[in-house]
């Protein structure tokens, strides 16, 4: 027979793929997520499971880390060009360098 609580650790687990996984609709899932209680222990044979999961999530971040430092300069570059232009004539930014 199963246990109350490792039902709802599977359950909570499931959602929390789906969010490493982009699966969730909107952000708002994730911005509003809060630390359940209750739940008691971690079932040790969970365990492997949370540890992939907690791996996934660091990778994820280290990836929007990466995207948010590229997009910060991509925005400097075009704010620089916006600095220099003149309105009667065109600018250009060569983005292959």
């Amino acid at each position: 027979m199963r246990s109350v609580s490792r039902d709802a650790w599977e359950a909570l687990l499931t959602s929390l793929e789906h969010d490493a996984a982009g699966q969730t609709a909107g952000s708002t899932a994730v911005a509003g997520w809060s630390e359940p209680t209750g739940l008691g222990p971690m079932p040790r044979d969970l365990v492997g499971r949370a540890s992939r999961l907690l791996a996934a999530q660091r990778d994820r971040m280290a990836t929007l880390d990466a995207d948010r430092r590229a997009t910060l300069t991509h925005l400097g570059a075009l704010r620089a060009v916006d600095a220099t232009r003149e309105p009667r004539g065109s600018v250009y930014l060569d983005a292959s360098a």
